[in-house]
């Protein structure tokens, strides 16, 4: 495998992140260009991208609360980002399918954990489905039950990475 970076987002990955996307996640879940675009430009310090030989391979991306758990409308619009808020949510960990497996899905969080704790954040929380409860314990992510979250119609489980 060749070399992989994990970098800043900028707005002109906004297309090539909404394809990736929409690869990881189902119609009902994935977020449209419009959210990214205006994740980025709100928020663009809660977004990482990896990449390799100059292509973009996977994202995480989130914002900042003070929630302790992860709420619907934090998906829909970027008013709840509170930039001096206590934590870091996680909307997305996607990784295209050819690079899965590979630990990069991994490096990102890392990464993302990194920054987290470089920031002074109190916890980072995300949602997850029942199959990946397991991967995320292995970062260090507890599991606090059924979500209240019906995004896209699934059932959610509440993670929580306190730092």
């Amino acid at each position: 495998m060749s070399e992989v970076t994990i970098r800043g987002v900028q707005l002109k990955d906004v297309e090539r992140v909404t394809e990736i996307e929409a690869i990881c996640f189902p119609e009902a879940e994935a977020a449209p260009r419009k959210s990214f675009e205006d994740r980025i430009t709100a928020f663009p310090e809660c977004f990482l991208v990896a990449e390799t030989e100059g292509h973009l391979i996977g994202f995480i991306n989130g914002c900042i609360t003070n929630s302790a758990v992860i709420h619907d409308e934090l998906f829909y619009t970027t008013e709840h980002h509170i930039p001096e808020g206590k934590n870091v949510a996680i909307f997305g960990l996607d990784v295209i399918p050819a690079y899965r497996k590979q630990g990069i899905a991994a490096l990102l969080m890392n990464h993302f954990i990194q920054l987290a704790k470089n920031t002074g954040r109190k916890s980072i929380i995300l949602t997850c489905k029942a199959q990946l409860v397991d991967y995320y314990k292995s970062f260090g992510y507890v599991n606090n039950g059924v979500s209240k979250s019906t995004h896209g119609g699934a059932v959610w489980f509440d993670m929580i990475l306190v730092l």
